[in-house]
């Protein structure tokens, strides 16, 4: 099969297009024939080996995984032992986690991270869904547990993560605001929210708080974010952060503090990083099928062009999701 792999860390150039041997799914994995995949952050993340100290967990010298992309969907083409909840031939999307592999013509996902494709979506549409979607998803009901009526803030609306955020909080029931650049204003606002446009007005400034804050940026102070809430306010660090050059710690500086200042405060701050798991995957499902939730996807690129739709996302400057399209 053909897949992007990459034997060191460094920019888009380290990957290529090779001929490589297909997986063959162990107990509890499915194999599933790749029609699309989508561009994360978390893949230039890996693909650079930044920041530094995750490559405790990447590998030290070069990443575990040589095949990059997590979001997938397709077509069952095996199970594992073990698996039966979808058969080869299924239509099915998911997310293959820390193993990555997604960027090929065939990859292996843990099952627990696999679900049938919502009904009436496109392959594009569904691969821009499992780790975007989830993270939107975890964040607002399982973590945030936002219920109707409360005011939700999101840092970077017109993100990957935001657009499913906005959306997701909407059909929660609650307000939204967003966070963007002029050029993504009417996009935001198409979703449903309210915006601010951060070119023209610092929203730390304004006095509205709000019961959750979801920063998927990375570029504010704590204090900044805390500033914003409730008393009895929520906020959420899922990441962020742009390429620059490299650096030790990278956004989870503001995921630890805020993991340990969290501790003495009435405020809840929670740092996590999503699992699309079935049960999530199913969900988001349900969403897009009552109409509540949309994939947005600004560009497709083939197989052989990830190294473009990487570079593409990690300026930090891409509107919601960027797909790759797998013959």
């Amino acid at each position: 099969m053909q897949a992007i792999t990459q034997d060191t860390y460094g920019s888009t150039d380290t990957l290529t297009l090779r001929d490589v041997d297909a997986p063959v799914p162990g107990a509890g994995q499915v194999l599933v024939r790749v029609r699309a995949a989508s561009v994360n952050a978390a893949d230039w993340h890996v693909m650079r080996g930044d920041p530094r100290i995750a490559r405790l967990a990447l590998g030290l010298r070069r990443p575990k995984a040589r095949i990059r992309g997590r979001d997938v969907a397709g077509v069952v083409a095996a199970v594992g032992a073990g698996v039966t909840h979808v058969q080869p031939g299924d239509e099915v999307y998911g997310e293959a986690g820390a193993a990555d592999g997604a960027f090929a013509e065939f990859a292996c996902l843990p099952a627990g991270q696999v679900a049938p494709k919502p009904a009436g979506s496109t392959f594009e549409q569904a691969a821009a869904m499992p780790l975007a979607g989830c993270t939107a998803l975890e964040g607002l009901r399982d973590h945030a547990r936002l219920t109707a009526g409360q005011r939700v803030l999101v840092n970077g609306a017109a993100g990957g993560v935001g657009t499913f955020a906005v959306q997701i909080a909407r059909a929660l029931g609650a307000e939204v605001t967003g966070v963007c650049s002029t050029r993504n204003v009417e996009l935001v606002r198409s979703l449903g929210a309210d915006v601010v446009d951060y070119t023209v007005e610092d929203v730390t400034a304004r006095t509205d708080r709000y019961d959750v804050v979801f920063d998927l940026v990375g570029n504010r102070r704590l204090r900044e974010l805390r500033g914003l809430l409730t008393d009895g306010g929520t906020l959420l660090l899922a990441g962020g952060g742009v390429w620059d050059g490299g650096s030790l710690l990278g956004p989870i500086r503001l995921l630890v503090t805020g993991a340990v200042v969290g501790r003495l405060l009435r405020q809840r701050i929670v740092t996590f990083t999503a699992t699309p798991t079935t049960e999530r995957l199913t969900a988001l499902a349900e969403l897009f099928g009552s109409g509540a939730v949309t994939p947005v996807v600004d560009r497709t690129y083939p197989l052989a062009q990830v190294p473009e739709a990487i570079r593409h996302v990690e300026t930090g400057h891409a509107r919601a999701k960027t797909v790759v399209v797998v013959p």
